[in-house]
């Protein structure tokens, strides 16, 4: 068990196009979503950052469609932490659908997270605290 846990939420109509199918950005927000919730339940999300004049970025993204999600779909996302670095750190999400007792992955991807210095704007190291929670966190590969 990695410490993170599944965030689950309900496709709402405005996130769907006209077709009826969730808009391909809405699955990277979700990520984000479920990134930032269990980040904040730890103690060290927006708003511990916030209080240190710190914010949090998603400075890369990498997202892969794999089946659609429609209105009112409830999906769950995961979140794992896949690399910790001295200024971002990389952590991997799928959002998978489940009906009528199957399993379905919709949608899985990466973000990349990094620290800004909100009075100066630009990128800095990652908080000790912050970098401990997500290396503690950190999903190591099985020879």
């Amino acid at each position: 068990m990695n410490g993170l846990r599944p965030v689950v939420r309900r496709v709402e109509h405005v996130d769907t196009d006209a077709a009826g199918v969730v808009h391909f950005s809405r699955y990277a927000s979700l990520m984000e979503t479920a990134i930032l919730e269990n980040l904040e339940s730890l103690g060290q999300g927006v708003t511990a950052l916030a209080d240190d004049g710190l914010d949090l970025a998603v400075a890369e993204t990498h997202l892969k469609y794999h089946l659609p999600a429609r209105f009112p779909d409830e999906v769950s996302i995961t979140v794992r932490v896949d690399r910790v670095g001295g200024a971002s750190c990389r952590l991997h999400s799928q959002i998978h659908r489940t009906a009528d007792g199957e399993t379905a992955l919709l949608a899985s991807g990466d973000l990349v997270l990094c620290v800004v210095d909100r009075a100066r704007g630009t990128v800095a190291p990652l908080p000790a605290p912050l970098r401990q929670t997500l290396r503690d966190r950190l999903t190591r590969a099985t020879a």
